[in-house]
């Protein structure tokens, strides 16, 4: 099983959030160098260009800083589930957004540049793995991207899901094995297992 990521101290977290909340610049600057990383990685995780995780990872700030400022947010101690509840609607909002929308091609590729540029070649694992995330269901591929690359702790995130850890942790077991098992399955025969 996966080491839990460090959780950052309550009291040093609570301080942050305070300061933050008051205007100060070091506190922000901290906040965002702990979590921009992270939302901006489950952003990538859909598929979303650099562009629009960026925009997202931004937006996420804006509502924090606004929420802050105001007075909305009331610290308990929930403060990472909060943020990246409010990460994982704004990508998922996104995700939506774009499978209604065409998406433009590259005009080079219909001029008969056929063939990938070398980069796409080197990039053929990471798409594999994307591409098996994606043909997970929704909760088994929640759990991995905010285990993964939100970094979440299996307890943040069932604060954030309002699940026990026990589950989550079975779920979580139970999509790496079927991630494992469609890496390693080449795809005509994954096409093949589909078709039965």
């Amino acid at each position: 099983m996966d080491p839990e990521p460090p959780e950052h101290p309550e009291d040093e977290l609570s301080a942050l959030i305070r300061g933050a909340g008051d205007g100060d610049e070091r506190s922000w600057e901290r906040l965002v160098d702990l979590y921009a990383r992270r939302i901006f990685a489950l952003a990538r995780s859909r598929r979303l260009s650099p562009e629009m995780s960026e925009e997202i990872s931004q937006s996420v700030f804006v509502t924090l800083a606004t929420k802050l400022s105001t007075g909305e947010y009331d610290e308990r101690g929930r403060f990472e589930p909060w943020l990246f509840r409010v990460a994982m609607n704004r990508i998922r909002d996104e995700a939506r957004r774009q499978k209604r929308h065409a998406t433009p091609s590259d005009p080079v590729w219909f001029e008969g540049a056929r063939t990938p540029p070398p980069a796409a070649e080197a990039d053929a694992s990471t798409d594999a793995l994307r591409d098996a995330v994606g043909q997970l269901n929704d909760s088994d591929r929640e759990i991995i991207e905010l285990r993964h690359h939100g970094q979440m702790s299996f307890k943040q995130i069932a604060e954030m899901l309002g699940e026990p850890v026990g589950t989550l942790l079975a779920r979580h077991h139970r999509a790496l094995k079927k991630l494992r098992s469609m890496l390693e399955t080449p795809p005509q025969d994954q096409r093949k297992a589909d078709a039965s």
